[in-house]
């Protein structure tokens, strides 16, 4: 995961939390990557003031609530909020990687093994959730962060309890995304049940293994019409052999034709172990397989070795924009940035903002006394605070506004 730098009228503080730069944006709010004053990294999400009304705090309340309530191994922890700040925020656990839609687009499609991995733990994990009396509502590859320690789940801003009719939403209004929205979830069917997210689940897992969801279309109101009618069969063109009846099962129009989270989980294994292999070790290439998929694309971001204007406008117009063919209208979605393609050379090598060497290189270990200990990255230390400050400065000085 990338990091851009802070705007002038960006917070640098927030809650106790330094705010050290951008890791990602939406309609409702914006993520900074912060660092608590023990130095723990956090993503800290901030409503946009342009947005903040009782309604919006409300949501963002509700979010609040059901993170607190939410635990578990796969799904970013709750860290600290506060719904009643001039800017409403809250932080979680920073996961160190990139979501799904962004390693699909920058490396292609998982290979069928991996992905099933991935469908075996994030079935888990959402079985784990409805446990907890809650429904996601809203996964999709962007809400799908692949860490270092495996995939975890974020964006709970749409979830619900299960069974219940309460919503902040009005009458007759839908909300998620089309792309990995069940049928019933599009027609406005209240109360919904678990199987809206072995739905999505089975969109996530489509487009992991093909780069495409189940449904597509130039805008947002044909998509709902392919979604909803019966009739229109979800595009698995590309899907492995070994993944095609599951993802057919998970993407069936009827809610009652699709199977369990625990089946999910029993037919992901089956896949992997008719390969050779345990749960566990596909869990652990699939770690290794993005992190080493994302390193090259993270060196790419640089900073110059002198900070002046030019420079900086280099580093920022390195992002480029993104359409993302979903048609994703969700309500307080918050999506990571796209972020560079190719690094910037200098004369001289620029410190980069994430400081490892490639899985490749054997790094050299620093002469360190005995009882100390490792000596912290650019991203979770002071020298990055400074950067980040430096940088802020410099957009201030220069910026025709």
């Amino acid at each position: 995961m990338r990091i851009t730098p802070l705007s002038p009228e960006d917070p640098t503080e927030l809650g106790g939390f330094d705010l050290l730069g951008r890791i990602g944006q939406g309609g409702m709010g914006q993520v900074y990557l912060g660092e608590s004053p023990g130095g723990e990294p956090a993503a800290v999400k901030v409503i946009k003031p342009s947005v903040v009304d009782s309604e919006s705090r409300q949501r963002f309340a509700q979010e609040i609530d059901v993170l607190k309530t939410i635990w578990g191994p796969r799904i970013a922890a709750f860290l600290d909020s506060d719904a009643d700040a001039e800017r409403p925020w809250l932080a979680t656990e920073y996961v160190e990687g990139p979501d799904l839609r962004k390693q699909v687009a920058a490396n292609g499609p998982l290979p069928d093994i991996l992905a099933a991995s991935l469908g075996a733990t994030l079935a888990e994990a959402l079985a784990a959730v409805h446990k907890q009396g809650l429904l996601h509502r809203d996964l999709k590859p962007a809400n799908v962060l692949l860490g270092p320690n495996g995939p975890k789940i974020i964006d709970f801003g749409l979830a619900v309890f299960a069974e219940s009719n309460a919503s902040l939403t009005a009458p007759n209004q839908v909300v998620g995304t089309p792309a990995c929205m069940a049928p019933e979830q599009a027609n406005g069917v209240k109360p919904l049940t678990e199987a809206v997210d072995v739905y999505a689940l089975g969109a996530v897992l489509l487009f992991a293994v093909t780069g495409h969801y189940p449904y597509q279309a130039p805008n947002v109101g044909v998509a709902f019409h392919m979604v909803t009618d019966p009739l229109t069969a979800p595009d698995l063109s590309g899907t492995p052999d070994e993944m095609a009846p599951l993802l057919t099962a998970m993407l069936a129009y009827e809610a009652t034709a699709r199977p369990s989270l625990s089946e999910v989980v029993a037919r992901c294994r089956a896949i992997i172990e008719a390969a050779g292999l345990k749960v566990a070790q596909a869990r652990r290439r699939l770690s290794a397989f993005t992190a080493a998929q994302d390193f090259g694309a993270t060196e790419a971001i640089q900073l110059p070795a002198t900070l002046d204007f030019a420079d900086l406008r280099t580093v920022t117009a390195m992002t480029p924009t993104h359409s993302d063919p979903s048609g994703a209208l969700t309500i307080a979605e918050v999506s990571p940035q796209p972020t560079a393609q190719e690094p910037v050379n200098r004369a001289s090598p620029p410190p980069t903002l994430v400081d490892a060497p490639l899985p490749t290189q054997t790094p050299a270990t620093p002469h360190r006394r005995p009882g100390k200990s490792a000596p912290r990255s650019l991203r979770h230390s002071a020298q990055a605070r400074r950067t980040a400050e430096q940088l802020r400065i410099a957009y201030a000085a220069r910026a025709p506004f």
